[in-house]
């Protein structure tokens, strides 16, 4: 009855994403998920999911880095004035990205997949290795 309860939660849990937004950047992909709490405040949750690649063709393994942080709607603004403040450090520092450096930022992104497509690429290229003689 226990493991039945838990399981419940477990997917109560992944109901709670109510508007998401995921950004691909190069390597990386960043979700900004709008979640609900239990007492049903709305707050975001940002997720940064980087690929990683161990070993080679065959032997390819592919798993995610995931790191997150929640951010509450007291902290919206505080959180919006700091990121602003480095941007706008950045900005001053070494200027507004070049049209070079976003070309490849998107080429970059226009190659890069999404976490169930790189494991089914993964797989289709693991049973290609073994067959091909």
């Amino acid at each position: 009855m226990d493991v039945e309860k838990r399981k419940f939660g477990f997917e109560k849990k992944d109901n709670e994403i109510v508007y998401s937004k995921s950004i691909k950047a190069g390597k990386r992909i960043y979700y900004l998920d709008v979640k609900k709490s239990r007492n049903d405040d709305l707050y975001v949750a940002i997720t940064e999911s980087k690929k990683k690649i161990n070993g080679t063709d065959q032997d390819a393994q592919v798993t995610f880095e995931k790191h997150k942080i929640f951010l509450y709607k007291e902290d919206f603004n505080k959180f919006l004035e700091g990121l602003e403040d480095v941007v706008n450090f950045i900005k001053a520092e070494q200027g507004e990205a070049t049209p070079h450096e976003t070309a490849e930022v998107e080429s970059e992104v226009a190659t890069d997949n999404t976490e169930e497509e790189v494991i089914e690429e993964t797989e289709a290229k693991k049973s290609f290795f073994k067959f091909k003689f």
